[in-house]
């Protein structure tokens, strides 16, 4: 969810609705992983700052995060409390942070809410950590001291104009790997300082982590992440498809792509492949903690796509694929767009979609954004009809006229002696 610029509380009764209906469906919206990442604490660097959450548990659904495009904020929640408690506490910081103020004391409201977590930042107003946790404090300082700090409730703070990061941890009840929480949070708040003193981006070192978090502590399910300083998020890449059920796995396979054309195909299409249909060339496996890394990353020739229109699985992310590889190709021409994601509908890559036309293409080329609008097919079908140069009507009728000679023939076959008997019988 996106709050814009200019939210103030007579909106949030509209997103308590949204936020009370979602929780009353759902068994868990509760993230056990929580991190943000600055780099730049100046705001100018497009990569600059970066946000994201995942747990062991189900429903981890975009909306255990919420990020302000305008303000450059991002709000991540969690804990042990009740749903209706992290509602409470999210609306109260979100209403603070509207009126400036800081990230730690819109953090400290957590702590009024029995079980609850919040977790605040951006890239000019630090971040901060506040309710219930187990977390550390990373500062990187321009002389390449880092310094990693553990923290347990309350209240802890990244000053703004800080390189550093927070990073909380706890283990899900019923993940195979409890008990890890602890040791996995400390090795990856290290290892984000190193990657902080060696220049590596926000959104680098936030999926890196994740993909360490989700490989050594089991707390794998993403429920996806946010660049704060360019207002990219993954969407629904990883968000689960079914209420009470798990995302998508970060330390799991979840691509093939071609390193010297730019195809690409998401799984579990792309156990199919195992060189470029397009060039030959051999593809490059991509996992979950990497795409994620690609898709909030902007770089010269990175594209944002956005899919609407179907939630078929793995959609998203193959079209993202189809999109990126025709934007090398041909730029920002929705035609060209149009006719390499039919290409991919025609060959299996894209299933259970009608074919689009340039009009449903829609492109932005200054901010270098590709919207690709569906049409889902009906019933179980996977592929369109094929567009033939014969009326319907006709194929109806020629299909009679083949069944009724298929009775004919199956006739002849039954009777045949029969048939052959009469005939010899009117010889003589």
């Amino acid at each position: 969810m996106e709050l814009r610029e200019g939210l103030i509380l007579r909106k949030h009764n509209l997103i308590a609705v949204f936020f009370v209906i979602l929780m009353l469906c759902m068994s868990s919206v509760s993230a056990t992983c929580n991190i943000i990442v600055i780099t730049d604490p100046t705001g100018k660097d497009p990569n600059g700052a970066a946000a994201g959450s995942m747990s062991f548990a189900q429903n981890m659904f975009q909306s255990t995060f919420i990020m302000s495009k305008d303000n450059h904020f991002a709000v991540l929640s969690g804990g042990t409390g009740s749903s209706e408690a992290r509602l409470d506490s999210i609306i109260d910081a979100i209403a603070n942070l509207e009126y400036n103020t800081s990230v730690s004391s819109a953090a400290s409201l957590a702590s009024q809410y029995n079980g609850s977590r919040l977790v605040i930042g951006g890239p000019t107003v630090g971040a901060a950590v506040g309710g219930d946790f187990d977390a550390y404090v990373v500062t990187v300082e321009d002389n390449s001291t880092i310094t990693v700090t553990p923290y347990s409730s309350g209240v802890a703070t990244l000053e703004p104009g800080k390189k550093g990061a927070i990073i909380h941890l706890r283990n899900s009840h019923g993940n195979p790997l409890y008990g890890t929480a602890d040791n996995v949070r400390k090795e990856t708040a290290m290892n984000i300082g190193k990657m902080i003193r060696d220049g590596y981006p926000a959104t680098t070192i936030l999926s890196e982590s994740m993909g360490e978090v989700a490989k050594d502590s089991g707390e794998k399910h993403g429920g996806g992440a946010v660049n704060l300083v360019s207002g990219i998020s993954t969407g629904d890449m990883f968000t689960p498809t079914q209420m009470n059920s798990t995302g998508f796995s970060m330390d799991e396979v979840y691509s093939k792509t071609c390193e010297n054309c730019g195809w690409g195909i998401g799984y579990v299409s792309a156990d199919q492949y195992q060189v470029c249909p397009i060039c030959g060339n051999e593809l490059k496996t991509i996992y979950a903690y990497e795409a994620l890394g690609n898709a909030i990353t902007v770089s010269d020739d990175s594209v944002s796509v956005s899919v609407y229109g179907s939630e078929e699985q793995g959609l998203a992310s193959t079209t993202k694929q189809v999109v990126q590889s025709s934007v090398n190709k041909n730029g920002y021409d929705a035609t060209s767009i149009a006719k390499a994601i039919n290409n991919g509908i025609n060959n299996g890559m894209i299933v259970g979609v009608d074919y689009v036309e340039p009009k449903d293409i829609n492109v932005k080329k200054d901010s270098k954004a590709v919207g690709v609008y569906y049409t889902a097919l009906i019933g179980d079908r996977t592929s369109p009809a094929w567009d033939l140069p014969v009326d319907s009507t006709f194929l109806s009728i020629l299909g009679s006229i083949q069944t009724v000679i298929g009775i004919i023939l199956l006739l002849l076959v039954v009777f045949r002696s029969r048939l052959l008997k009469s005939f010899q019988n009117r010889k003589q």
